[in-house]
């Protein structure tokens, strides 16, 4: 048997609008290969070891259970993340949220210290590491086991020296507001947004963490708690940016509107029109 007809047999049976290219990735993986090494190869003999290999990957495909997770890695912003069942894998779409990020701290070179709320795979963590020197960064999230991967993908990128990572529930409960080092230029975050009865009709229901999905009633339940307490983390004149889900835009914007009142609120689309990402700059001293 030769690539070309294992992909065949298996291509029909992948549940995606992009099986013909999820099957090649993974055979390519299962190989050891590119995928443009699979492409040029696509009559050479594979080994009884292989067929035996693809075919178990294949199944666990055809099954249900997504790519990145099989194939252990994702490529996001440019880099190459580390991914486990652990962490949520990530979108495309928060790429906007480490372009603004990023984009705001060059054009402030005094401005170094970041928070990453509910880090997960560390990929916003670590994306803006990798694009802006000198920046300092807490990454935190409630999973340790979402934590450790994060930290493996700051190890890989060699920006680990520069990302402390925290076990705890969005910040630690502790605070001194005299204390400038306890005090964060920019909070991100990507919390968990999905409304509890939303999610349960979703495709990645049960695929992906739970626990890195359910925002609650209305989607909104961790960004209520975050907003409560950010103005006491927050430097003068301070940024919040805050990934949402495409129907919120209107709740989120008058619940930072409610919060923030004196502050400049704007809602920005991703590149399919919807309402993405909740940008919150601070025009007064939080705390």
């Amino acid at each position: 048997m030769n690539p070309e007809t294992l992909l065949k047999q298996f291509i029909p049976q992948i549940n995606s609008d992009s099986s013909a290219l999820d099957a090649q990735l993974l055979l390519a993986h299962v190989l050891g290969r590119t995928r443009t090494w699979l492409l040029t190869h696509l009559d050479e003999p594979l080994t009884p070891p292989q067929i035996a290999s693809a075919t178990l990957a294949f199944s666990r495909l055809t099954a249900g259970e997504p790519l990145p997770y099989i194939l252990g890695h994702r490529e996001f912003f440019g880099l190459d993340f580390n991914i486990t069942p652990d962490v949520l894998i990530p979108r495309p779409e928060t790429e906007q949220l480490v372009e603004k990020a990023i984009k705001w701290l060059a054009a402030s070179p005094e401005r170094r210290t970041v928070a990453d709320i509910g880090t997960g795979s560390g990929i916003i963590a670590t994306s803006i590491a990798m694009h802006v020197p000198r920046v300092h960064i807490l990454a935190t999230d409630i999973s340790l086991a979402a934590l450790k991967v994060a930290k493996q993908n700051a190890e890989k990128f060699h920006v680990h020296h520069r990302i402390d990572f925290l076990e705890c529930d969005l910040l630690p409960q502790h605070i001194d507001p005299l204390s400038t080092d306890q005090h964060f230029d920019l909070i991100c975050a990507n919390l968990p947004y999905i409304p509890t009865a939303t999610m349960r009709s979703l495709p990645i229901y049960g695929r992906e963490p739970t626990l890195a999905l359910d925002g609650g009633e209305d989607g909104l339940d961790l960004y209520r708690r975050l907003l409560r307490i950010a103005p006491d983390w927050l430097s003068p004149n301070g940024m919040i940016l805050l990934e949402i889900e495409a129907t919120q835009g209107i709740a989120a914007l008058n619940l930072a509107s409610d919060m923030f009142s004196e502050s400049s609120i704007s809602l920005h689309q991703d590149l399919a029109g919807h309402d993405r990402l909740l940008e919150i700059q601070i025009r007064t001293q939080s705390f």
